[in-house]
């Protein structure tokens, strides 16, 4: 099975305080990656450097078999903390803006919209829109340009237990589609339903690295585990 991202010893560094350090993880290919840890341990900053959205500040990150570059952005898709959604807008103009500024045709928008259960309401203003509807936009607006890894950051935080479900079905369904997942969480329940592999991140490192299926009796016991190894560590 083929890595699609692979990172190593990556440091990030806000002056003298150390956000990341020395961190590795493999995601492979058409999987879902579970980054599991509590609030505070990076997984976010890690994932806007995947994304480009802030600089490394040491390590080496290798996407699609080469060394990261920007031109590689084009097949990422992400939601990173909130959907940046223009709320006067319809689902379908949301849309319409991201494909234009992509050079995306239009004609995609409709088997989108459906793909994220969303092709009821193209015509209803998104502020009024559910919170769990606000984030099918958000990813409906990460994979317009059809990615081949797509990063959700706490992609279920406030949803109720419907939203929750239907995003849980929706996220489940992109590996089949040839779509490579990273989703963050500190809910460790949520990952070990979604994920295939999980990387449990405490203090700015990943502490473990595994398969679901090899520790769903003992994934609790691990965590806490792996958050206690790892406290203190950059003092």
């Amino acid at each position: 099975m083929s890595i699609i991202l692979d990172i190593n010893k990556l440091n990030k560094n806000y002056k003298k305080t150390k956000i990341l350090t020395d961190l590795s993880i493999e995601v492979k290919e058409n999987r879902i990656y579970g980054l599991l840890g509590p609030n505070g341990a990076g997984k976010t900053t890690l994932l806007k450097i995947i994304t480009g959205i802030i600089t490394k500040t040491s390590g080496e990150i290798e996407l699609f078999n080469e060394p990261w570059n920007k031109k590689n952005m084009k097949d990422i898709g992400a939601l990173i903390e909130k959907p940046a959604i223009y709320e006067n807008l319809t689902a379908y103009e949301n849309l319409e803006i991201i494909c234009h500024l992509l050079n995306i045709d239009v004609d995609n928008i409709p088997g989108i919209l459906s793909t994220v259960g969303l092709n009821n309401v193209d015509k209803k203003i998104s502020k009024n829109f559910s919170l769990g509807m606000k984030q099918r936009l958000g990813i409906a607006m990460a994979i317009i340009n059809n990615p081949k890894l797509l990063i959700l950051d706490e992609p279920t935080n406030g949803l109720d237990p419907i939203g929750i479900q239907e995003l849980r079905k929706l996220i489940k369904s992109f590996p089949e589609k040839g779509v490579t997942v990273i989703i963050s969480s500190h809910i460790l329940s949520e990952i070990e339903i979604i994920a295939d592999d999980i990387g449990i991140m405490a203090n700015g490192k990943i502490g473990f690295e595994g398969s679901v299926d090899n520790h769903r009796n003992d994934l609790e016991d691990l965590f806490i585990k792996t958050v206690n190894d790892n406290k203190g560590v950059h003092q």
